[in-house]
């Protein structure tokens, strides 16, 4: 896709800011507030670290510390996700590679505790990080996965991002090789993204106990 940039100017870094949804609540990640409810939702399931840089830890102070420098970090901004069930805590992903000056940003380093994989929340924790970064003006939004890592795949597709394809050898995490499958939204598409996550959102697309009635892929996804 052409276009004239000729009023393109950079645009600011995602902040540490709080986002409100329906179901979830996603505020800046503080180890002293967070690590508690985290370390008890992965007890007994070291497979959600399987993908990850880091983890699984052995106690609890382990986790704390990597959540405090998580929380320091210059270069990312982790926020913690909180649905509004249990009011605490369970999991958390990060705004990185943030290119101000291009418009481009990724999210990254997403925990899903198992009580948290395939719910509502989850969904709306990705639809607010992306609203997000497209209210600031970023052009492209990208979403990264270790190749063989099917559902992360199968999951950004579900959410709206476009396979780009996969870098070979990209790296080498935990002892292993690891090609990197990319996958993109851009900002002309978000308009038509918003509008269906919205709509998949909306309570009346929910039972009263919290099924959905219609997939996100049916409002045009």
């Amino acid at each position: 896709m052409t276009s004239s940039l000729a009023s393109w100017k950079p645009v600011p870094a995602p902040t540490r800011a709080i986002l409100h949804g329906r179901t979830v609540t996603l505020e800046p990640l503080d180890a002293s507030r967070h690590a508690e409810s985290i370390w008890q939702a992965v007890q007994h399931h070291d497979d959600v670290w399987r993908y990850l840089f880091d983890g699984p830890y052995a106690t609890l102070p382990d986790l704390t510390r990597d959540l405090a420098a998580k929380q320091a970090s210059a270069d990312r901004v982790f926020l913690a996700i909180v649905p509004m069930a249990t009011g605490a805590a369970q999991g958390y992903a990060s705004f990185m590679r943030m290119d101000c000056a291009h418009g481009v940003v990724e999210v990254g380093n997403i925990l899903l505790t198992p009580g948290l994989q395939r719910t509502t929340a989850a969904t709306e924790a990705m639809y607010l990080m992306a609203r997000h970064v497209f209210d600031l003006g970023y052009r492209r939004y990208e979403w990264k996965c270790n190749a063989e890592n099917l559902p992360s795949r199968r999951a950004a597709e579900r959410l709206g991002f476009t396979f780009e394809g996969i870098f070979r050898q990209h790296m080498v995490v935990k002892g292993g090789n690891r090609d990197t499958a990319w996958f993109s939204m851009l900002d002309h598409e978000w308009p038509a993204r918003k509008t269906a996550f919205e709509a998949w959102l909306d309570a009346a697309n929910f039972t009263a106990e919290g099924v959905q009635l219609r997939p996100l892929r049916s409002f045009g996804m």
